[in-house]
Protein backbone atom coordinates (compact mmCIF):
# COMPACT_ATOMS: atom_id res chain seq x y z
CA UNK A 1 0.00 0.00 0.00
CA UNK A 2 2.72 2.45 0.65
CA UNK A 3 4.29 1.83 -2.24
CA UNK A 4 1.20 2.71 -4.39
CA UNK A 5 0.84 5.79 -2.04
CA UNK A 6 3.83 7.07 -2.91
CA UNK A 7 3.72 6.68 -7.11
CA UNK A 8 3.66 10.11 -8.71
CA UNK A 9 0.96 8.31 -10.70
CA UNK A 10 -1.46 7.03 -8.38
CA UNK A 11 -3.59 10.48 -7.66
CA UNK A 12 -3.97 11.97 -11.53
CA UNK A 13 -4.88 8.17 -12.44
CA UNK A 14 -7.24 8.40 -9.68
CA UNK A 15 -8.41 11.66 -10.99
CA UNK A 16 -8.71 10.49 -14.66
CA UNK A 17 -11.25 7.63 -13.55
CA UNK A 18 -13.19 9.18 -11.17
CA UNK A 19 -14.13 12.07 -14.20
CA UNK A 20 -14.55 9.67 -16.02
CA UNK A 21 -17.12 7.73 -13.49
CA UNK A 22 -19.33 10.60 -13.17
CA UNK A 23 -19.63 11.16 -16.21
CA UNK A 24 -20.84 8.05 -16.95
CA UNK A 25 -22.96 8.15 -14.11
CA UNK A 26 -24.48 11.76 -15.17
CA UNK A 27 -24.89 10.36 -18.77
CA UNK A 28 -24.14 6.17 -19.61
CA UNK A 29 -23.76 7.00 -23.04
CA UNK A 30 -20.77 8.31 -22.36
CA UNK A 31 -18.63 5.49 -22.36
CA UNK A 32 -20.93 3.79 -25.59
CA UNK A 33 -18.32 3.36 -28.27
CA UNK A 34 -20.13 3.00 -31.31
CA UNK A 35 -18.77 1.36 -34.66
CA UNK A 36 -19.89 2.82 -38.45
CA UNK A 37 -18.38 2.00 -41.88
CA UNK A 38 -15.85 0.44 -39.68
CA UNK A 39 -15.10 3.57 -37.57
CA UNK A 40 -14.96 4.00 -34.08
CA UNK A 41 -17.44 6.69 -32.37
CA UNK A 42 -18.05 7.99 -29.20
CA UNK A 43 -17.24 10.86 -26.56
CA UNK A 44 -14.21 9.01 -25.38
CA UNK A 45 -13.14 8.68 -29.02
CA UNK A 46 -13.57 12.01 -28.93
CA UNK A 47 -11.52 12.94 -26.16
CA UNK A 48 -8.85 11.08 -27.73
CA UNK A 49 -8.64 12.67 -31.04
CA UNK A 50 -9.00 16.14 -29.65
CA UNK A 51 -6.50 15.56 -26.92
CA UNK A 52 -3.86 15.08 -30.10
CA UNK A 53 -2.41 18.45 -30.08
CA UNK A 54 -2.37 19.58 -26.15
CA UNK A 55 -0.61 15.90 -26.19
CA UNK A 56 2.43 16.58 -28.64
CA UNK A 57 2.81 19.87 -27.44
CA UNK A 58 2.49 18.50 -23.56
CA UNK A 59 5.28 15.86 -24.93
CA UNK A 60 7.34 18.76 -25.26
CA UNK A 61 6.85 20.36 -22.92
CA UNK A 62 7.77 17.52 -20.21
CA UNK A 63 11.38 17.33 -21.65
CA UNK A 64 11.63 21.02 -21.77
CA UNK A 65 10.81 21.05 -17.81
CA UNK A 66 13.16 17.68 -17.24
CA UNK A 67 16.07 20.47 -18.02
CA UNK A 68 14.71 22.66 -15.66
CA UNK A 69 13.47 25.14 -18.25
CA UNK A 70 10.50 26.68 -19.56
CA UNK A 71 9.10 27.26 -23.03
CA UNK A 72 6.30 29.78 -23.45
CA UNK A 73 6.31 29.72 -27.49
CA UNK A 74 4.85 26.70 -27.69
CA UNK A 75 1.61 28.77 -29.10
CA UNK A 76 3.32 30.78 -31.35
CA UNK A 77 5.13 28.20 -33.36
CA UNK A 78 1.34 26.61 -33.59
CA UNK A 79 0.39 29.58 -35.33
CA UNK A 80 3.13 29.96 -37.38
CA UNK A 81 3.76 26.04 -38.22
CA UNK A 82 -0.25 26.47 -39.26
CA UNK A 83 0.40 29.81 -41.20
CA UNK A 84 3.45 28.04 -42.92
CA UNK A 85 1.61 25.04 -44.41
CA UNK A 86 -1.77 26.96 -45.30
CA UNK A 87 -0.11 29.45 -47.27
CA UNK A 88 1.91 26.95 -49.60
CA UNK A 89 -1.44 24.86 -49.68
CA UNK A 90 -3.21 27.65 -50.91
CA UNK A 91 -0.56 28.94 -53.42
CA UNK A 92 -0.68 25.63 -54.89
CA UNK A 93 -1.99 25.30 -58.24
CA UNK A 94 -3.90 21.97 -57.08
CA UNK A 95 -4.26 21.97 -52.84
CA UNK A 96 -5.98 18.54 -53.10
CA UNK A 97 -2.69 17.07 -54.29
CA UNK A 98 -0.69 14.51 -51.89
CA UNK A 99 2.40 16.01 -52.95
CA UNK A 100 1.67 19.60 -51.93
CA UNK A 101 0.24 18.58 -48.76
CA UNK A 102 3.56 16.24 -47.90
CA UNK A 103 5.76 19.21 -48.66
CA UNK A 104 3.43 22.08 -46.55
CA UNK A 105 3.71 19.88 -43.92
CA UNK A 106 7.02 19.16 -43.92
CA UNK A 107 7.89 22.71 -44.44
CA UNK A 108 6.00 23.95 -41.26
CA UNK A 109 7.74 21.23 -39.51
CA UNK A 110 11.27 22.32 -40.54
CA UNK A 111 10.35 25.93 -39.88
CA UNK A 112 8.87 24.68 -36.29
CA UNK A 113 12.36 22.72 -36.02
CA UNK A 114 14.33 26.14 -36.45
CA UNK A 115 12.32 28.23 -34.08
CA UNK A 116 12.40 25.68 -31.33
CA UNK A 117 16.68 25.59 -32.17
CA UNK A 118 16.42 29.35 -31.56
CA UNK A 119 14.96 28.78 -28.15
CA UNK A 120 17.57 26.78 -27.67
CA UNK A 121 20.50 28.75 -28.61
CA UNK A 122 19.12 31.53 -26.61
CA UNK A 123 18.87 29.45 -23.53
CA UNK A 124 22.34 26.94 -23.54
CA UNK A 125 24.39 29.15 -25.57
CA UNK A 126 23.89 32.44 -24.63
CA UNK A 127 22.61 31.71 -20.65
CA UNK A 128 19.18 33.62 -21.04
CA UNK A 129 16.67 32.55 -18.61
CA UNK A 130 13.56 30.24 -20.56
CA UNK A 131 11.03 32.02 -19.47
CA UNK A 132 13.14 35.32 -21.22
CA UNK A 133 14.01 33.68 -23.86
CA UNK A 134 11.25 31.39 -25.47
CA UNK A 135 8.63 35.10 -24.06
CA UNK A 136 10.41 36.63 -26.83
CA UNK A 137 8.89 33.60 -29.36
CA UNK A 138 6.35 34.19 -27.85
CA UNK A 139 5.28 37.52 -28.95
CA UNK A 140 6.88 37.83 -31.90
CA UNK A 141 5.59 34.37 -33.24
CA UNK A 142 2.17 35.36 -33.86
CA UNK A 143 2.94 38.64 -35.54
CA UNK A 144 5.09 36.48 -38.07
CA UNK A 145 1.99 34.00 -38.48
CA UNK A 146 0.28 37.32 -39.31
CA UNK A 147 3.07 38.51 -41.71
CA UNK A 148 2.83 35.00 -43.53
CA UNK A 149 -1.16 35.15 -43.52
CA UNK A 150 -0.73 38.64 -44.68
CA UNK A 151 -2.85 39.60 -41.92
CA UNK A 152 -5.81 37.31 -42.52
CA UNK A 153 -7.43 33.99 -41.83
CA UNK A 154 -5.87 31.64 -44.13
CA UNK A 155 -8.84 28.84 -45.20
CA UNK A 156 -8.24 25.90 -47.63
CA UNK A 157 -10.24 22.89 -49.17
CA UNK A 158 -7.87 20.13 -49.74
CA UNK A 159 -9.18 16.88 -48.07
CA UNK A 160 -5.69 15.07 -47.72
CA UNK A 161 -4.86 18.09 -44.93
CA UNK A 162 -7.96 18.00 -43.40
CA UNK A 163 -7.57 13.89 -43.46
CA UNK A 164 -4.50 14.97 -40.72
CA UNK A 165 -7.23 15.83 -38.09
CA UNK A 166 -10.67 14.42 -38.99
CA UNK A 167 -9.80 11.35 -41.18
CA UNK A 168 -9.38 7.43 -39.83
CA UNK A 169 -7.30 4.93 -39.95
CA UNK A 170 -7.56 1.28 -38.98
CA UNK A 171 -10.54 2.21 -36.97
CA UNK A 172 -9.14 5.02 -35.24
CA UNK A 173 -8.83 9.00 -35.39
CA UNK A 174 -5.56 9.82 -37.33
CA UNK A 175 -5.17 12.34 -35.32
CA UNK A 176 -4.78 10.03 -32.14
CA UNK A 177 -2.57 7.92 -33.93
CA UNK A 178 -0.36 10.91 -34.36
CA UNK A 179 0.20 11.21 -30.61
CA UNK A 180 0.53 7.78 -29.98
CA UNK A 181 3.41 7.68 -32.85
CA UNK A 182 4.68 11.32 -31.21
CA UNK A 183 4.47 8.99 -27.42
CA UNK A 184 6.09 5.90 -28.31
CA UNK A 185 8.92 7.55 -30.38
CA UNK A 186 9.73 9.98 -26.97
CA UNK A 187 9.31 7.03 -24.59
CA UNK A 188 12.05 4.96 -26.52
CA UNK A 189 14.01 7.87 -27.13
CA UNK A 190 13.85 8.61 -23.57
CA UNK A 191 13.63 5.47 -21.55
CA UNK A 192 14.67 3.55 -23.28
CA UNK A 193 18.45 5.00 -24.37
CA UNK A 194 20.62 7.23 -21.84
CA UNK A 195 19.36 10.15 -23.25
CA UNK A 196 17.26 9.80 -20.67
CA UNK A 197 19.14 9.84 -17.58
CA UNK A 198 21.33 12.53 -18.87
CA UNK A 199 18.24 14.72 -19.45
CA UNK A 200 17.40 14.53 -15.92
CA UNK A 201 20.68 15.01 -14.70
CA UNK A 202 21.15 18.01 -16.13
CA UNK A 203 17.84 19.07 -14.55
CA UNK A 204 18.35 18.30 -11.15
CA UNK A 205 22.37 20.13 -11.25
CA UNK A 206 23.39 20.90 -14.66
CA UNK A 207 26.90 22.91 -13.12
CA UNK A 208 27.21 18.91 -11.65
CA UNK A 209 26.56 17.68 -14.95
CA UNK A 210 29.22 19.47 -17.15
CA UNK A 211 31.70 18.53 -14.66
CA UNK A 212 30.74 14.64 -14.83
CA UNK A 213 31.49 15.09 -18.62
CA UNK A 214 27.47 15.37 -19.44
CA UNK A 215 27.19 18.04 -22.54
CA UNK A 216 24.58 19.59 -20.93
CA UNK A 217 24.42 22.55 -23.90
CA UNK A 218 23.40 20.05 -26.79
CA UNK A 219 20.47 18.43 -24.16
CA UNK A 220 18.99 21.24 -23.55
CA UNK A 221 19.33 22.84 -27.01
CA UNK A 222 18.11 19.60 -28.30
CA UNK A 223 15.33 19.57 -25.64
CA UNK A 224 13.51 22.85 -26.90
CA UNK A 225 14.27 21.87 -30.56
CA UNK A 226 11.72 18.54 -29.76
CA UNK A 227 9.17 21.03 -28.00
CA UNK A 228 9.56 23.34 -31.23
CA UNK A 229 8.94 20.21 -34.03
CA UNK A 230 5.87 18.96 -31.75
CA UNK A 231 4.62 22.31 -31.42
CA UNK A 232 4.65 22.48 -34.98
CA UNK A 233 2.75 19.40 -35.48
CA UNK A 234 -0.18 20.10 -33.41
CA UNK A 235 0.32 23.72 -35.82
CA UNK A 236 -0.71 21.39 -38.54
CA UNK A 237 -3.41 19.28 -36.88
CA UNK A 238 -5.31 22.20 -35.05
CA UNK A 239 -5.01 23.86 -38.42
CA UNK A 240 -6.21 20.66 -40.21
CA UNK A 241 -9.21 20.74 -38.01
CA UNK A 242 -10.46 23.92 -38.72
CA UNK A 243 -9.10 24.02 -42.24
CA UNK A 244 -7.83 27.14 -41.48
CA UNK A 245 -4.66 28.96 -40.57
CA UNK A 246 -5.83 32.01 -38.07
CA UNK A 247 -2.90 33.38 -36.20
CA UNK A 248 -4.51 35.10 -33.49
CA UNK A 249 -6.45 31.63 -32.33
CA UNK A 250 -4.36 28.77 -32.99
CA UNK A 251 -2.64 27.60 -30.16
CA UNK A 252 -4.00 30.58 -27.78
CA UNK A 253 -3.04 29.51 -23.86
CA UNK A 254 -1.79 26.16 -24.45
CA UNK A 255 1.71 26.73 -23.38
CA UNK A 256 -0.33 27.16 -19.78
CA UNK A 257 -2.60 23.59 -20.40
CA UNK A 258 0.50 21.97 -21.39
CA UNK A 259 2.49 23.06 -17.91
CA UNK A 260 -0.56 22.42 -16.31
CA UNK A 261 -0.64 19.14 -17.80
CA UNK A 262 2.43 18.05 -16.89
CA UNK A 263 2.30 19.22 -13.24
CA UNK A 264 -1.08 17.32 -12.92
CA UNK A 265 1.23 14.30 -13.84
CA UNK A 266 3.45 14.85 -11.09
CA UNK A 267 6.80 15.96 -12.94
CA UNK A 268 8.32 18.94 -10.83
CA UNK A 269 8.52 22.19 -12.58
CA UNK A 270 12.16 22.37 -10.99
CA UNK A 271 13.34 19.98 -12.88
CA UNK A 272 15.23 16.37 -13.05
CA UNK A 273 13.03 13.80 -13.08
CA UNK A 274 9.99 13.44 -15.28
CA UNK A 275 7.12 11.14 -16.19
CA UNK A 276 5.33 10.87 -19.69
CA UNK A 277 2.84 8.43 -18.36
CA UNK A 278 2.11 11.29 -15.83
CA UNK A 279 1.83 13.58 -18.76
CA UNK A 280 -0.27 11.33 -20.94
CA UNK A 281 -2.32 10.96 -18.43
CA UNK A 282 -2.77 14.76 -17.06
CA UNK A 283 -3.58 15.50 -21.22
CA UNK A 284 -6.40 13.24 -20.62
CA UNK A 285 -7.94 14.78 -17.54
CA UNK A 286 -7.75 18.53 -18.87
CA UNK A 287 -9.79 17.12 -21.73
CA UNK A 288 -11.93 14.74 -19.93
CA UNK A 289 -12.69 17.44 -17.62
CA UNK A 290 -13.12 20.41 -20.61
CA UNK A 291 -15.93 17.41 -22.12
CA UNK A 292 -17.68 17.41 -18.48
CA UNK A 293 -17.65 21.50 -18.36
CA UNK A 294 -19.74 21.33 -21.84
CA UNK A 295 -21.69 18.67 -20.53
CA UNK A 296 -22.66 20.59 -17.47
CA UNK A 297 -24.01 23.42 -18.88
CA UNK A 298 -21.28 25.69 -17.35
CA UNK A 299 -21.42 29.42 -19.26
CA UNK A 300 -17.94 29.76 -20.63
CA UNK A 301 -17.40 32.97 -18.41
CA UNK A 302 -17.83 30.78 -15.10
CA UNK A 303 -15.60 27.70 -16.71
CA UNK A 304 -12.47 28.82 -15.68
CA UNK A 305 -13.33 28.58 -12.29
CA UNK A 306 -14.99 25.53 -12.21
CA UNK A 307 -12.10 23.87 -14.25
CA UNK A 308 -9.85 25.62 -11.46
CA UNK A 309 -10.94 24.10 -8.65
CA UNK A 310 -10.68 20.90 -10.18
CA UNK A 311 -7.41 21.24 -11.00
CA UNK A 312 -6.61 22.78 -7.29
CA UNK A 313 -7.84 19.34 -5.95
CA UNK A 314 -5.97 17.07 -7.96
CA UNK A 315 -2.73 19.08 -7.35
CA UNK A 316 -3.61 19.27 -3.76
CA UNK A 317 -3.69 15.29 -3.91
CA UNK A 318 -0.46 15.24 -4.97
CA UNK A 319 1.58 17.18 -2.63
CA UNK A 320 4.34 15.07 -0.58
CA UNK A 321 3.27 16.54 2.54
CA UNK A 322 -0.39 15.23 2.17
CA UNK A 323 0.93 12.05 1.05
CA UNK A 324 3.41 11.70 3.64
CA UNK A 325 0.48 12.34 5.98
CA UNK A 326 -1.59 9.68 4.59
CA UNK A 327 1.51 7.20 4.78
CA UNK A 328 2.05 7.82 8.40
CA UNK A 329 -1.76 7.15 8.62
CA UNK A 330 -1.93 3.60 7.00
CA UNK A 331 0.89 2.61 9.30
CA UNK A 332 -0.95 3.12 12.81
CA UNK A 333 -4.10 1.59 11.03
CA UNK A 334 -1.82 -1.26 10.11
CA UNK A 335 0.92 -1.16 13.33
CA UNK A 336 0.34 -4.05 15.03
CA UNK A 337 0.22 -4.22 18.95
CA UNK A 338 3.45 -3.22 20.88
CA UNK A 339 4.50 -6.28 23.10
CA UNK A 340 4.25 -7.03 26.60
CA UNK A 341 7.56 -6.22 27.28
CA UNK A 342 7.67 -3.04 25.61
CA UNK A 343 3.94 -2.25 27.13
CA UNK A 344 5.53 -2.59 31.14
CA UNK A 345 8.52 -0.95 30.40
CA UNK A 346 6.02 1.74 29.26
CA UNK A 347 4.16 1.96 32.28
CA UNK A 348 7.49 1.36 34.95
CA UNK A 349 8.43 4.40 32.91
CA UNK A 350 4.89 6.65 33.48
Amino acid sequence: MNAIMKSRLVWPASALILLILVNTIARPQFIKITVRDGELYGALIDILRNSAPLMLVALGMTIVIATRGIDLSVGAIMAVSGAVALTIIDGSGDPGNLATVLIAVVVALLVSLVLGAWNGLLVSVFGIQPIIATLVLMLAGRGVALLITGGFITTVNSEPFSFIATGYLVALPFAFLISIAAIVAISVIERRTALGVLTEAVGINPEASRLAGVRSRGIIWSAYAVSGVLAGLAGVVYASNIRAADANAAGLFIELYAILAVVLGGTSLNGGKFSLAGTVIGVLIIQTLESTILFLGVPSAQSPVFFAIVVVVVVVAQSSRLRSDLTKLFRRTGAAPAPAQDREKAEVAS
